[in-house]
């Protein structure tokens, strides 16, 4: 083949690249701040614009500048020397499988592993290019996959109890909880600044060498980084939660900074709304008020609402309005469909018997924690952008160098330009914005009662399972560790009717039926386009 060949199929791959990467945000992202929105440390509103700045930066400036060309080595690049063309194909039916299921499976809640979706989409076009025996079904390949299922949620449910029962009991139930708290912040503040310094590094940052220190250089460094951040949060941090949380001042955020400079700020009283003496005559007659009916009827207006319908009573306004401002409206609706949802599940009830199985803690100790869990949440969603962006970019990489250059790099490894970086980064912030919602309802709170405590615990335990996991070549996928790690912060409240079993069956399933599905649907698009007539006329 010659350069710049079958620009459709380059062109056709860019859209469904695209479409890969935004079901990548509404799922994989959606895992990474589930917790932390079902727990009430961030609304969806907050946790979408964190993730808009984390997953694109991580995506763009600590994204791979390299990508395998056939994620996980499952099928020889070798195969496809001879005939360019069909490694393009094979990468753009992969893309449409991965792209459909995931897209599908976020649709409906279903957290599935989007690296684990490329890969069945892989081995379905090496099935239907060059048959069974073209597929690694060894533990360097198949059989490593099918072994995350079980090792992933397993591991990350150990490390979670590891880090949360020992808070449950020396710190949340004591009875001085908050006292306690306070003094281990600093402690809390130091693994996670330890874990996540380490991941980043060892995982190395582009353009430099960073991944090729020695371990006892990494470790050096992290330690650092850890230290200074610790030190940080013992002469400003605490401080500023004893005056915000114990001393119950007036403090905002960008005090943290000043807070030895800043004088004592108390909370103004609460207004106590007065009532007219209309109302209060009818209250104390024992009748319900007109200005009560007119409320509970309001109230159940608003509950009945459909913002896909007008009332008729509202038509003749709506009509008066421009164009131009109607179509504003209906844009904006539709745009903030997706961070309006309410995902914490606390008025199932379906959930009611599972979440009162779990034990509640003080409010203002478990508030200590929804800090460190936004910094964890923030760190896995970073390590996410730079990380699994080469789901979408690497397929898209592929097709892009073998049109620009012809042939095919046997070595395996296809450049990733940063305008392929930015586009994955765009495509996944949308994917969390306007379906990431689904996922997080889910995952969340419809799994287990979550608190930020125990949020706090699931998410930095799934990080140091990926972490350690990576280090010592054990399989396992971050949606699967977070899964196992929300399943065992609700067994460690001692009872089994704190998890929502059916919901863990629906997960594991999905993850099962992922490489069959994906496969099936991208080797069936492959055998169809490979085997189509070329001269219709």
């Amino acid at each position: 083949m010659d350069p710049f060949d079958f620009t459709w199929i380059f062109a056709l791959g860019i859209v469904s690249s695209i479409c890969d990467a935004y079901g990548i945000g509404a799922n994989d992202v959606a895992n990474a701040f589930a917790s932390s929105v079902s727990s009430g440390s961030l609304t969806m509103i907050q946790a979408c614009i964190i993730a808009s700045f984390t997953e694109f930066l991580g995506a763009f400036l600590l994204g791979s500048s390299t990508a395998e060309t056939i994620k996980g080595g499952i099928l020889s690049v070798d195969r496809f020397s001879d005939q360019p063309e069909l490694l393009m194909l094979g990468m753009l039916c992969a893309l449409i499988g991965s792209a459909t299921w995931v897209i599908f499976a976020s649709r409906y809640g279903i957290p599935v592993s989007t690296t684990h979706s490329i890969v069945g989409a892989i081995i379905g076009v090496g099935i239907s290019a060059f048959g069974g025996d073209a597929i690694q079904w060894g533990y360097s390949g198949v059989a490593k996959i099918i072994t995350s299922w079980f090792v992933s949620p397993v591991v990350a449910g150990i490390v979670t109890a590891i880090i949360y029962l020992p808070t449950r009991f020396f710190v949340l139930e004591s009875p001085n909880s908050l006292n306690r708290g306070i003094r281990a912040i600093p402690i809390y503040f130091f693994c996670t600044a330890l874990i996540g310094a380490f991941y980043i590094i060892y995982k190395g940052v582009p353009e430099t060498d960073s991944d090729k220190l020695p371990i006892g250089a990494i470790v050096g460094i992290s330690f650092g980084v850890a230290a200074a951040v610790t030190a940080f949060s013992w002469f400003f941090f605490v401080p500023w939660l004893k005056r915000r949380v114990v001393g119950k001042e007036n403090l905002r955020w960008y005090h943290l900074f000043v807070i030895h400079f800043v004088k004592h700020r108390p909370m103004p009283p609460p207004e106590e709304p007065t009532p007219s003496p209309e109302a209060t005559s009818g209250m104390e007659s024992g009748c319900r008020s007109e200005i009560e009916e007119k409320s509970i009827k309001g109230a159940q207006q608003c509950d009945d609402f459909d913002p896909s319908t007008n009332d008729q009573q509202n038509d003749d306004t709506v009509n008066k309005k421009p164009w131009y401002i109607k179509l504003l409206q209906l844009i904006k609706r539709y745009a903030l469909h997706g961070v309006t949802q309410d995902v914490r599940n606390l008025n199932n009830d379906k959930m009611t018997a599972i979440h009162n199985a779990a034990k509640k803690f003080d409010d203002d100790t478990e508030y200590l924690f929804s800090f460190l869990q936004v910094i964890t949440a923030c760190l896995a969603s970073f390590a996410h952008g730079s990380n699994d962006v080469a789901n979408a970019a690497g397929p898209i990489a592929s097709i892009y160098d073998v049109w620009k250059t012809g042939k095919v790099d046997v070595t395996g490894e296809s450049p990733v330009p940063s305008w392929i970086l930015a586009m994955a980064g765009g495509a996944i912030v949308l994917g969390l914005l306007t379906l990431g919602y689904c996922v997080m309802r889910r995952l969340g709170n419809g799994v287990t009662y979550l608190s930020p405590s125990r949020g706090f615990s699931a998410e930095l335990g799934t990080s140091l399972t990926v972490l350690t996991a990576s280090q010592i070549g054990l399989p396992v996928s971050t949606t699967h560790c977070i899964v196992g790690a929300v399943a065992s912060i609700g067994l460690c409240n001692g009872s089994v009717r704190a998890v929502n079993w059916k919901t863990l069956g629906w997960c594991f399933l999905s993850w099962m039926i992922t490489l069959p599905v994906v496969g099936l649907i991208s080797g069936l698009l492959f055998a169809f386009a490979s085997n189509a007539p070329n001269n219709l006329i």
